[in-house]
């Protein structure tokens, strides 16, 4: 996983889950190339975004979804 500041720069289409509702509790992705994504805040879209491989994101996801990342909440 790595960062960058302004996600901004990024030349990535962000787009939101069709989960997201209109609460403003949303994260975005884009496809930064073939192997990575980035995540940024909806809230936020010029601060920082995290890029994460495509599997470590699923298993991100999947752990999320699982409720295996206890003490996050």
């Amino acid at each position: 996983m790595s960062h960058v500041d302004d996600a901004s720069a990024l030349p990535v289409a962000w787009w939101k889950s069709t989960y997201s509702d209109s609460g403003a509790q949303c994260v975005e992705c884009g496809i930064v190339d073939a192997h990575t994504v980035a995540v940024r805040d909806s809230k936020d879209p010029s601060g920082p975004a995290l890029q994460f491989s495509r599997g470590r994101l699923a298993a991100f996801v999947s752990a999320v979804a699982a409720g295996r990342l206890g003490g996050l909440g």
